[in-house]
């Protein structure tokens, strides 16, 4: 396997989701950071254009990785950019779970195969959504969140009301 999308909503991203990009990206060619864009849900703190180029930023060390939107099928966006497979990262053992069933559902619909790591135990137990909180609140996210987005991540989240908007 060459080329693996790594999918998810990354709103916003997080150190743990770095530590995933970090390590991918020294084990494969090719790693495209899917944002995934879900018409279904209102209440996200960033758009799908925001979590974008926050993304960017955070990947910029790494030539070999690049970020795009994604909505629909996974099976199908995998197809679409051409990735060889599906990257997902496992917090916890309540991820395995819900993972291996949506890694079998790709394999049948599609063929595509997806490869697991399992997060540092530094970062296991952030979320985005812990983050969003934490931020909205007002409370430091260093450590959470990659140093180089710190202050934006923290100044958009404390300016967005409850429902995510601004």
């Amino acid at each position: 396997m060459r080329t693996v999308l790594y999918p998810g909503s990354f709103d916003p991203v997080t150190a743990g989701h770095m530590d995933i990009i970090s390590r991918a990206a020294a084990r494969f060619e090719r790693v495209i950071i899917g944002v995934l864009r879900n018409p279904e849900k209102t209440t996200d703190a960033f758009s799908p254009a925001e979590r974008l180029s926050l993304l960017r930023k955070a990947a910029a060390p790494y030539p070999n990785v690049e970020a795009a939107v994604f909505e629909g099928l996974l099976a199908r966006a995998a197809e679409a950019c051409g990735a060889d497979g599906v990257l997902r990262g496992l917090r916890t053992a309540g991820d395995v779970e819900s993972e291996f069933m949506m890694a079998r559902l790709n394999r049948q619909m599609a063929g595509v195969e997806t490869v697991f790591l399992a997060a540092s135990p530094a970062v296991s137990h952030i979320s985005a959504s812990m983050v969003r909180q934490i931020g909205r609140l007002g409370g430091d996210l260093r450590g959470l969140v990659p140093e180089n987005l710190l202050e934006e991540i923290s100044d958009a989240l404390a300016q967005r009301d409850w429902n995510g908007y601004r």
